[in-house]
């Protein structure tokens, strides 16, 4: 765990079950999409899977037992080379809680997580009219841009 006294970031494992619910409500409130977020949610067993597995990885930042921010990332393992990279697929920050260094302290932890496990790159997207969150990426990494496209599996 590490942080400020203000918050602090915690690795969530196996045995936090209820900080990664804490998350998935901060990210619906966060993203205005409770239903998305909180609609469905995933049984104990399923959450418990991802966070004892390596290929997923869930940052919370903690102001006592409460969850103010939050980071999901998945690591995937390349075929081009023995390497592997870590996309940043949901990061938000409680509203009363931004600008205060959260979303930076979150990514920092990954980084160090990325580098202890081997991984080459973190990347994340970005929607071009979210400005606060353009302007985090563009000040820790370099900018690419690039078209996104969903493709339905029906």
């Amino acid at each position: 765990m590490s942080g400020t006294p203000y918050f602090t970031v915690h690795l969530l494992a196996a045995e936090d079950v209820r900080l990664l619910r804490g998350m998935l409500a901060m990210f619906g409130d966060a993203f205005h999409e409770q239903r998305t977020y909180t609609g469905r949610p995933p049984g104990e067993d399923y959450l418990r899977g991802l966070l004892e597995g390596e290929k997923f990885i869930a940052l919370a930042a903690l102001q006592g037992e409460t969850v103010i921010g939050g980071l999901a990332a998945y690591v995937l393992e390349k075929f081009e080379q023995e390497r592997s990279e870590i996309y940043i697929y949901d990061l938000a920050v409680a509203e009363p809680h931004r600008r205060r260094g959260v979303a930076t302290a979150l990514i920092g932890q990954l980084k160090s997580i990325a580098k202890a496990r081997g991984a080459y790159v973190i990347y994340v997207q970005a929607d071009p009219g979210d400005a606060p969150a353009v302007a985090l990426y563009t000040k820790l990494g370099a900018r690419e841009d690039v078209l996104h496209f969903d493709i339905a599996t029906e």
